[in-house]
């Protein structure tokens, strides 16, 4: 049975830590007999936006079958034509996919990941790149109206950022494969969506590889890189260096939201553009880089709202921080990571209080009892726990183990995964690295040493201070 325990001497810091850890199990639901993760704090379904990547996180927890769960259901759920449920709720006892918005697609890389998580099976791997395939495929066959070659947005829900004014009056859902025609703002050429087809096509190219066909591999590479290409032709503004969706009228928007560090978790632009967008937006304190950082929309733009219920023009969102490790993780930007998960400690802090959003001037939660403002919210709480795994413990991904080094009090990480027996003892300088009680390695390092299953070919990766 997977597990993990974490003793460390910080007592604010193990305080919180357990209490995520209890907080998270009451999220736990049965789903018609198949257990499953859901948001929790009010929302009782999973969604295609966060709850594959939350199966993933819980999965070096749990293995018991709601992490596999978040996957399957959604593959399952898919239409004949390819399109996804955005959502999946129990209704009377029946398990419902929800086709009336596509909320969202934090889901080819922790589904992907899963299938090293839970052994290799082929048949699982088949499923999910048939599932990729036909839902890029629908994308490109429904999701270009006007025919230039970038995807679109044609509701709020799509992206998952509700009431966000840079949407205007665009509609909440939107059921129909035909663009919507009434609106001023939407369709929307969209990075988000746009992001999803190079996710799928590059996820698509890693399954090939796997199974050793390198030649599809390659074509599914190159198709990746066509929408990499394309993306960053038609909505990266060279002048302000971030990504900026269009409007039904073809025209850039104004509002600089956080949509290039989402493409950073999709992987879906060049380095280059990563770099000059965390250089000159993310680390700006004038913008992203607040008290509490990363709010949805710069603080110092005109459309920023700071609304403390389910908003997303302004205050910090949880689902941002559980995103964001993967984004800065593919980038380089791994030293950042520390920094901004002591934020997120902090903002949760002594009131534990694990929601939605919190306040980037001053880090206060935004508690209140519309969903998402109740302290149970499950980003907020795998975040926390996400973040302790990245600095001060392990996760895998892969076939690469990540092991976090953070020089500080004396802790001691254990992860128990697929029945192996993973520890991490610091109590000085040096750290010591276990498998199963052999000691594999010891550092004093302040950072990551990344290795193969077995513990060797270690790659050290050092934070910053």
């Amino acid at each position: 049975m997977n597990k993990v325990t974490f003793k460390i001497d910080d007592e604010k810091l193990q305080k919180l830590y357990d209490e995520a850890e209890r907080r998270l199990v009451g999220n736990r639901r049965d789903f018609w007999g198949r257990p499953v993760l859901v948001e929790g704090a009010g929302y009782e379904k999973i969604w295609l936006e966060t709850q594959p990547m939350g199966g993933e996180m819980f999965y070096k927890r749990d293995n018991s079958g709601a992490s596999l769960n978040n996957q399957l259901l959604f593959m399952e759920g898919q239409r004949e034509d390819g399109r996804l449920p955005g959502s999946i709720k129990l209704d009377n006892g029946r398990i419902v996919p929800e086709y009336n918005k596509l909320q969202g697609f934090c889901f080819p890389e922790p589904a992907f990941n899963m299938y090293w998580l839970t052994g290799e099976d082929n048949d699982y791997l088949n499923l999910l790149g048939a599932t990729l395939e036909k839902f890029d495929n629908w994308l490109h066959a429904t999701r270009d109206s006007d025919g230039d070659g970038c995807l679109e947005s044609f509701c709020v829900y799509d992206t998952g950022e509700d009431g966000a004014v840079r949407y205007g009056d665009a509609p909440n859902y939107w059921e129909k494969d035909e663009a919507p025609k009434e609106y001023a703002s939407v369709p929307m050429a969209s990075s988000d969506i746009m992001s999803w087809s190079y996710s799928a096509r590059e996820t698509l190219a890693r399954i090939y590889a796997v199974k050793g066909k390198g030649a599809a591999s390659d074509r599914w590479h190159k198709k990746a890189e066509q929408i990499r290409t394309s993306l960053e032709n038609y909505l990266w503004n060279e002048e302000r260096a971030a990504l900026f969706d269009r409007n039904k009228d073809h025209k850039m928007q104004n509002t600089l939201t956080h949509a290039t560090l989402k493409a950073m978790y999709w992987g879906s632009i060049s380095k280059e553009k990563a770099d000059c967008f965390v250089q000159r937006h993310l680390l700006n304190e004038k913008e992203f880089w607040t008290e509490m950082p990363l709010p949805s929309v710069a603080v110092n733009d005109p459309d920023f709202r700071n609304i403390p219920e389910n908003n997303w023009s302004g205050q910090c969102e949880s689902l941002i921080y559980q995103r964001a490790i993967r984004a800065l993780e593919n980038y380089g930007w791994d030293h950042l990571i520390p920094i901004i998960g002591e934020k997120l400690f902090n903002a949760v802090g002594d009131g534990m209080n694990f929601v939605q959003q919190f306040d980037p001037f001053t880090g206060k939660a935004s508690l209140n009892e519309v969903s998402g403002g109740q302290p149970t919210y499950g980003p907020a709480i795998l975040s926390v726990l996400e973040y302790v795994s990245r600095m001060y413990g392990l996760h895998r991904e892969g076939n690469r183990l990540y092991w976090g080094l953070r020089q500080g009090p004396a802790y001691e990480y254990v992860q128990v995964l697929n029945d192996v027996e993973y520890k991490i003892c610091h109590t000085g300088r040096i750290f010591e690295c276990y498998s199963d009680g052999t000691l594999l390695f010891s550092t004093g390092c302040d950072g990551r040493v990344i290795t193969d299953l077995q513990g060797k070919n270690a790659k050290i990766v050092m934070w910053q201070r």
